[in-house]
C-alpha cells in the first residue's frame, strides 16, 4: 500500500499576499491633500523603503494607474476602474438610482447614498439638486461617520461596544461648534437612530449643512447603507425638513430594501 504524503501545514497568513497590500497601500497614499507625491513622499506616508515604493509606482504606472513627470507621481483616472467595479458588481446602486431621483424630484433637495467603510462613510450614489450647494461630494468620497447623518444610521447597525471602539481609536475632530465629539454623546445619538429609524445632524459637519437619513435594509432586516437628504439650514430647517421630509426619505429608502431584496 504507498504511503500518502504528508499534507503541507497551512500556517496563519499563507493566504496573505503581502506585495498586493502594498500596492493598496501606495493607491491609498494619494488623497485630496496629497494628489501628487515624490517617491519619497509616498516611502513617508506607507513606511515603505524608497526602493519597495519605487518597484510598486513603476508597476501602478505600466499598468495606467499613475502617471509620472519623472518626479512627482499622480494617480490617472483609470484608477475609477477599481471603485466602478465594486458599484457595478451590487444590484443595489441600479435600483437605488432611480428612486432616489424621485425623492429628489419630491423633495427638492439633493440625496446620497453611502456605506460605513470603517470609521468613515463612503459615498457610493448621489442625486443632486440644481441648487448651488458648497457641499461638493461625489462617489468615492470619505466622511467621519460620527458627525454624519449617514454615519450614525449606519453605525446604528452595529452593537454599542463596536461602535463605541470605532469612535475611541481616534480623536473626534470638532469641526464645527455643533459638533459632538465625546463618544458618549455620540453613541447616544447612534442609539437614538437605531430606536426611531432615521437620524439627524444639524450643522454637525458643516456650518449651515443640515442632513437627515434613514437606513437599507438586507432581506434579513440588517442595515447595509443609508441614504440621506441634505441642505441649506437658512433654507430648510431641522424642523421642517423633520416635518415634511423625513415620510418621503424613509418610504424611499424602505423602496429601495424592498427592490434589493428582489435581485
Amino acid at each position: 500500500m504507498p504511503v500518502q504524503a504528508p499534507t503541507a501545514e497551512v500556517r496563519p497568513g499563507d493566504a496573505y499576499v503581502q506585495s498586493f497590500a502594498r500596492g493598496l497601500q501606495v493607491i491609498r497614499s494619494f488623497s485630496a491633500a496629497a494628489r501628487r507625491q515624490t517617491l519619497t513622499e509616498v516611502a513617508t506616508r506607507t513606511g515603505l523603503t524608497r526602493a519597495g515604493a519605487r518597484r510598486i509606482l513603476l508597476t501602478l504606472q505600466t499598468l495606467g494607474y499613475v502617471e509620472s513627470d519623472g518626479k512627482l507621481f499622480a494617480l490617472t483616472p483609470r484608477i475609477l476602474d477599481l471603485g466602478f467595479a465594486y458599484l457595478s458588481s451590487m444590484p443595489m446602486w441600479e435600483v437605488a438610482e432611480p428612486v432616489m431621483e424621485s425623492l429628489v424630484e419630491q423633495v427638492k433637495e439633493s440625496c446620497s447614498a453611502a456605506v460605513l467603510e470603517g470609521a468613515d462613510i463612503m459615498y457610493v450614489l448621489r442625486v443632486s439638486t440644481r441648487k448651488i450647494m458648497r457641499n461638493t461630494l461625489g462617489i468615492g468620497s470619505r466622511l467621519p461617520a460620527y458627525c454624519t447623518s449617514m454615519g450614525r444610521m449606519l453605525l446604528a447597525g452595529l452593537p454599542d461596544g463596536e461602535v463605541l471602539a470605532l469612535l475611541r481609536a481616534a480623536p473626534l475632530e470638532a469641526r464645527t461648534r455643533h459638533t459632538l465629539v465625546e463618544p458618549g454623546a455620540v453613541l447616544a445619538k447612534v442609539q437614538q437612530a437605531r430606536r426611531q429609524g432615521w437620524a439627524l445632524v444639524n450643522q454637525e459637519l458643516e456650518e449651515g449643512l443640515v442632513s437627515m437619513a434613514a437606513p437599507v435594509v438586507n432581506r434579513a432586516g440588517r442595515i447595509i447603507a443609508s441614504i440621506n437628504i441634505s441642505g441649506q439650514v437658512n433654507r430648510t430647517t431641522p424642523r421642517v425638513m423633520q416635518e415634511t421630509m423625513l415620510a418621503p426619505l424613509r418610504e424611499a429608502a424602505a423602496e429601495i430594501s424592498r427592490r434589493l431584496g428582489s435581485v
